[in-house]
């Protein structure tokens, strides 16, 4: 199993209000990065956010030894050739730590960067444009002409440090399935319950099986996580949550997903309906899992929330799905993702670097000696 951290703003205490959010800035930044790196997480996503990800992941390369760096791209707004020479010089200069998550985004969003394309017709060309990518990764000389893209003998002056940079996606609709059965590495879902990852993974292995991809692909899942030493400290930290969740911003942040084109934040909107109960525990949609924080946040917004076997317990119900990787969050990133490392971390079949150095906590032996030598 994979596990990644998060490394995208908007991050405090409580983000969605002023007096809750932290500021970001590139000693912050650098802080979560130095500490998902020594903490033993695999690496961590660099989502679109307030920052350009890839100019972000680039500063924290001499920051860390280990962090597999996975950043957003996406395809619409960069030439499939400009992606494949950012690729190979990322890969080069962080030694083989990338991987790239391609994003299709919803016609909201797309429409601030200038793009006008419909839910289907953004897969469509994110088909075509994976098409020219993977062939110029595997150093061909690309000449492909579609509805959307047309270049000409294109290649790349360098290859990329690993033999084969991996490529993530998500998407919920069967237009996005397509995709990632016929080109994608790891396919993502957000925080949905393990029956209905189970039920998507069939889906979009059965169709890569028709592109002769079946064991070419693998799914992951990204969830927040509350996690404290029993599970009545756990749901009292997701109380404080939702006790700073005022209408302003839950009224905000379901106007902005109203409408929305994208079937996975259908999905996830479905999960709470739009509406805060005044009790949490309703919105709990399976066993430790929470999807309060979808009413302030758009995206993955479903939250573990439990002890720290309950949280490995859950993750293991994830993993009988077919989940073989997680991207992980909490609030702030800084804090919860010492939390995490050392309340579940240790218990996941994860490979990790072990933190290494000496601790201040001493052995009776020890405590003798230092008494004795003072």
């Amino acid at each position: 199993m994979e596990v990644l951290w998060y490394l995208t703003g908007p991050d405090g205490r409580y983000p969605w209000r002023k007096d809750g959010a932290r500021p970001l800035n590139y000693a912050y930044f650098q802080q979560i990065a130095r500490a998902v790196d020594h903490l033993g997480f695999t690496g961590a996503l660099l989502a679109t956010g307030s920052h350009d990800a890839w100019i972000q992941g680039a500063a924290l390369i001499p920051y860390t030894e280990h962090f597999q760096h996975l950043i957003a791209a996406h395809p619409p707004l960069l030439s499939p050739v400009l992606l494949a020479k950012m690729i190979t010089t990322f890969d080069q200069f962080s030694n083989g730590r990338l991987r790239v998550n391609i994003v299709n985004g919803d016609a909201r969003l797309m429409a601030q960067f200038g793009t006008h394309l419909s839910h289907d017709d953004r897969y469509a060309y994110t088909d075509e444009f994976l098409t020219v990518l993977r062939g110029l990764l595997r150093g061909e000389t690309v000449t492909f002409k579609g509805r959307f893209i047309h270049v000409v003998d294109a290649g790349l002056p360098l290859p990329p440090t690993q033999a084969h940079v991996p490529l993530w996606f998500g998407g919920s609709s069967p237009a996005a399935h397509e995709v990632a059965a016929k080109h994608i590495d790891t396919y993502l879902s957000w925080g949905e319950t393990p029956e209905q990852a189970q039920a998507k993974i069939r889906e979009v292995r059965a169709l890569a099986a028709r592109h002769g991809r079946a064991d070419a692909i693998r799914f992951g899942i990204r969830l927040y996580v509350i996690v404290r030493e029993t599970e009545k400290a756990a749901w009292a930290a997701a109380q404080d949550l939702y006790d700073h969740m005022d209408e302003a911003a839950v009224a905000g942040a379901q106007a902005y997903v109203a409408g929305i084109d994208s079937v996975g934040q259908q999905r996830m909107s479905a999960l709470h309906g739009g509406r805060k109960p005044k009790d949490l525990r309703e919105l709990e949609i399976a066993p430790n899992l929470w999807s309060g924080i979808g009413l302030v946040r758009h995206g993955p917004g479903t939250a573990l929330v439990g002890s720290p076997q309950q949280v490995v317990q859950r993750l293991q119900d994830y993993r009988d799905a077919g989940i073989e990787v997680l991207i992980a969050s909490g609030m702030p990133l800084l804090e919860e993702a010492y939390r995490f490392a050392e309340l579940v971390l240790p218990h996941l079949p994860v490979q990790r670097n072990a933190p290494d150095g000496v601790t201040s906590a001493f052995t009776k032996d020890r405590d003798a000696a230092w008494r004795a030598s003072a």
